[in-house]
C-alpha cells in the first residue's frame, strides 16, 4: 500500500499539476491517489476526475475507465482531453468506430491534438480506410512539426499535388536526412503513387531510426503485405504484440488479414474467433470472418457471420453483396425489402449503394424478374466503371505492344534459359470462365496444390515496367528484349520463391490469376516449363456474367458492357497470337465442353500437365480445400449445365455488348 502524497490541496493548481506529473511518469497509483484527494475538497474539478479515469484505465480496468470519461464529458463535453481519453480507452477495448468518434470530437474541439491524429490514422488503417487514416497522419504530423517546409509539403500532399509534395520533402529530407516525419511522409506519397518497393525501403529506414513510430510500422505491414512478403509482416506484427500487448485487438486484425492472404485458415479462424469472444463484435470483423468461413466450405456458419454482420450494421451493403455472391443462398422477401430500404435512404453511402445494388440484382434474377434484375446491375456498373476509370484504349495498346515484341524470334532465341522448374501450372482467361472449376479440378489431383490468383507475375511486370508516376510509359515489354539469361533465371526463381509460402508439398502448384493471359510470353521467358491452361467460356455467358459479378479489387474493366466486351476480343487476340509463336504452349480448354464431357476433357488437361489420370479429378467436387473466389460454392457441387445460356434472360439488353464484342462473336453462332 503506497503512501498518501503529501500536498497541499490548497494550492489547488499545484496539487492538479503534480497529479498529471506523476500520470505522465507512470505512477499511475500516486496520481490516482493523489486525484482523489483533491476530488474530496473539490469534487467538481474536471482535471482531477479526468487523471483517475486515466490511472484506472493505465492499471488495466477499462470497463470502470470508460464508465468514469463517460461521466465526465456528460458533465464537460467540450473537455477535449476527456474526449481523447475516451477514444484511447475504446481502441484498448477493441470498440473502433467509437474510439475514432470520440477523437474526432476531441480534435473538432481542439484540432492540436497529434496524439488523438496518431491514434486516428492507426485505428483507420486497421478499419482498411487507408484515405482517411492517411489525412489522419497528415494532420497528425501537420500538429507536431514545426519545420515550415515539411509543413507545406503536407499540405501540398493533401490537395493532391503530389508532384510538388514529393519535390519539396525530398530536398527537405536533404537538408534533414534523419526526420522520421520526412520520411513517413514520402512512404506516404510512394503508397499513393502505387511505388509499394520505395514505399517499403523508406519504412524501412524509418523504422532503423525511430523503432518505437508505431504508425510507420503499421504502414510498414501494410506494404508488406501488399507486396505479399506475408512471412516479414507476420514478424512485424509479432514484433508489436510483444512490445505494445496494449493494441492488441488491432493487430490481431492485421495477424487474421495475413493468415488469409497466407491460405492459412485454421489460424485466421482461430483469430476471428479469439477477437469476437474477448471484444465487442465490429461488423468488418464478422464480415472477414464470414469470408473466412466461405472459403472452407462452412456455408451456413458462413451465412450466420454474414446475418450477424447485417444486424450490426443494416446498412452494410458488402454483407449483402457477400450473401449475395454465395451464389446458391437465396434471399427473403423481407431481405429485399430491407435492402430496398438501404438503397432509398437519402444518406446511403456510395460504397453501400452499389453492393446493394449488385446484391439486388442477383435477389432478382434468382426471381428471375431478368428486367429489373438488370436496371440493378446497370445501376451498379455505372457507378463502379466511374470509380475505377478503366481505359479499354489503354488495354488494346499493352495487347498491341506485347505482340510486337514476342515474336516466335525472341521466344525461341531463349531456348534453355530461365528458371527451370516445372513446377507452376498457369490458369489464364478471364474472370467467370470456369477456371475456379479446373483448378478444383486439377487441385484435387495428389501431386498439385490449389492456391489463390497470386500476383507475382503481375509484380514483377510492374517492376520491370519502372514506372514511378501513372502518366509514366512502362518499359514492360519493350524491356523483355534486353534481359539477359542470368536475369530471366533470377525472375523465374524469385516466382517460384515468393509463391512457396501459398504451397503445400506436392510438386505442383496452380497459380489462377486470369489476367496473366497478357504474360504468356513473360512466363515462357522466365518458367519456361511451366503447363499454361486458357480457361474459355461463350463470350456472352463470360462477359454478362462478370458484369453481374462485384470484384472485391482488381477487374476493373468487367464494369460496363462495353469494356468487358472490348477486354474479352483483346484476350482472344492475344491468345491467337500465344498460339502462332508458342504453338502447343497453351491448351485451350472449353468450359461448354467441360460440362458436355467432362472426363474427356479432365484428361486432356493432365495429359498437357505430364500427370497421370486420377480417379479424384472427377470426384472434385468432394475435395476439401479453401476456394477464394466467386464460385467457391458453385465448385463444391457436380457439374451441371444449367447455366451455360443463362445470359439468354438478358438478352434484350445485351446489344452494346454484341458490338463490342465484334467479330470474335463469328466463333460461337448465337443460335
Amino acid at each position: 500500500m503506497s503512501a498518501e502524497p503529501k500536498v497541499n490541496t490548497g494550492d489547488l493548481k499545484t496539487a492538479v499539476k503534480h497529479a498529471m506529473v506523476l500520470l505522465s511518469k507512470g505512477q499511475s497509483q500516486l496520481a490516482r491517489e493523489q486525484a482523489e484527494q483533491i476530488l474530496r475538497h473539490y469534487p467538481d474539478e474536471i482535471n482531477s476526475l479526468l487523471v483517475v479515469a486515466v490511472a484506472i484505465r493505465d492499471q488495466g480496468d477499462n470497463v470502470q475507465a470508460l464508465k468514469r470519461l463517460q461521466a465526465l464529458i456528460k458533465r464537460a463535453p467540450d473537455f477535449a482531453l476527456a474526449q481523447q481519453e475516451l477514444g484511447f480507452t475504446y481502441a484498448e477495448t477493441g470498440q473502433i468506430l467509437p474510439a475514432i468518434e470520440a477523437l474526432q470530437s476531441a480534435v473538432a474541439i481542439e484540432p492540436k491534438l497529434p496524439a488523438s491524429w496518431k491514434l486516428m490514422a492507426e485505428l483507420f488503417l486497421d478499419d482498411e480506410d487507408e484515405e482517411s487514416a492517411s489525412e489522419a497522419m497528415n494532420q497528425y504530423m501537420l500538429t507536431s512539426s514545426a519545420e515550415p517546409d515539411l509543413i507545406r509539403a503536407v499540405n501540398l500532399f493533401k490537395e493532391g499535388k503530389i508532384g510538388q509534395a514529393e519535390q519539396l520533402c525530398r530536398q527537405f529530407l536533404y537538408d534533414n536526412p534523419t526526420n522520421v516525419t520526412a520520411i513517413d511522409l514520402l512512404a506516404d506519397i510512394a503508397i499513393k503513387l502505387g511505388i509499394l518497393d520505395d514505399a517499403e525501403n523508406l519504412l524501412e529506414r524509418c523504422l532503423e531510426l525511430a523503432p518505437d513510430f508505431h504508425m510507420a510500422r503499421l504502414n510498414y505491414v501494410n506494404v508488406l503485405s501488399k507486396r505479399e512478403k506475408l512471412e516479414q509482416a507476420l514478424a512485424q506484427v509479432d514484433y508489436m504484440l510483444k512490445v505494445e500487448p496494449q493494441k492488441k485487438f488491432t493487430l490481431l486484425v492485421s495477424r487474421a488479414s495475413i493468415f488469409v492472404k497466407m491460405g492459412d485458415f485454421e489460424r485466421a479462424l482461430s483469430c476471428y474467433e479469439y477477437l469476437l469472444s474477448h471484444y465487442p463484435p465490429r461488423a468488418k470483423i464478422t464480415l472477414s470472418y464470414a469470408h473466412s468461413l466461405k472459403t472452407v466450405g462452412q456455408q451456413q456458419q458462413a451465412i450466420a457471420a454474414y446475418r450477424q454482420t447485417i444486424d450490426l450494421k443494416p446498412s452494410f451493403g458488402d454483407a449483402w453483396w457477400s450473401l449475395a455472391n454465395l451464389k446458391t443462398f437465396r434471399f427473403k422477401d423481407t431481405d429485399l425489402e430491407a435492402m430496398r430500404a438501404e438503397i432509398d435512404k437519402s444518406d446511403c453511402a456510395r460504397e453501400d449503394y452499389f453492393h446493394l445494388c449488385f446484391a439486388l440484382g442477383k435477389a432478382l434474377e434468382d426471381r428471375k424478374q431478368y428486367t429489373e434484375s438488370f436496371h440493378y446491375y446497370l445501376l451498379g456498373n455505372n457507378i463502379k466503371e466511374k470509380l475505377e476509370g478503366y481505359d479499354a484504349d489503354d488495354t488494346e495498346s499493352t495487347a498491341r505492344r506485347i505482340k510486337e515484341v514476342c515474336t516466335s524470334e525472341l521466344l525461341s532465341a531463349v531456348e534453355g534459359q530461365g528458371c527451370q522448374a516445372p513446377d507452376p501450372i498457369f490458369i489464364v482467361g478471364l474472370p467467370r470462365s470456369g477456371s475456379t472449376l479446373l483448378e478444383q479440378i486439377l487441385a484435387s489431383h495428389s501431386q498439385v496444390d490449389g492456391t489463390k490468383e497470386l500476383i507475382e507475375i503481375i509484380s514483377i511486370v510492374r517492376r520491370l515496367g519502372g514506372k514511378k508516376k501513372k502518366t509514366d510509359i512502362s518499359r514492360y515489354p519493350e524491356l523483355l528484349t534486353d534481359l539477359s539469361a542470368s536475369q530471366l533465371n533470377d525472375l523465374g526463381q524469385e516466382y517460384i520463391d515468393r509463391t512457396r509460402i501459398q504451397r503445400g508439398a506436392a510438386p505442383f502448384f496452380i497459380d489462377k490469376m486470369p489476367n496473366n493471359f497478357l504474360h504468356v510470353g513473360l512466363i515462357h521467358l522466365i518458367l519456361p516449363n511451366a503447363r499454361i491452361i486458357d480457361a474459355r467460356r461463350h463470350p456472352m455467358a463470360t462477359c454478362f456474367s462478370g458484369f453481374t459479378q462485384l470484384f472485391a479489387s482488381g477487374q476493373r474493366f468487367t464494369y460496363g458492357l462495353s469494356n468487358i466486351g472490348r477486354y474479352y476480343r483483346d484476350y482472344v487476340d492475344v491468345m491467337d497470337h500465344w498460339d502462332r509463336v508458342l504453338p502447343g504452349k497453351v491448351l485451350l480448354v472449353q468450359y461448354e465442353e467441360v460440362v458436355a464431357d467432362t472426363e474427356t476433357q479432365i484428361r486432356r488437361m493432365l495429359d498437357h500437365c505430364g500427370l497421370p489420370f486420377e480417379e479424384n479429378c472427377l470426384q472434385f467436387h468432394q475435395t476439401q480445400r479453401p476456394v477464394r473466389t466467386a464460385s467457391s460454392e458453385q465448385v463444391r457441387q457436380p457439374i451441371y449445365s444449367g447455366a451455360l445460356d443463362h445470359w439468354r434472360n438478358y438478352e434484350p439488353y445485351l446489344d452494346e455488348l454484341k458490338q463490342a464484342l465484334g467479330p470474335v462473336l463469328d466463333r460461337y453462332p448465337l443460335n
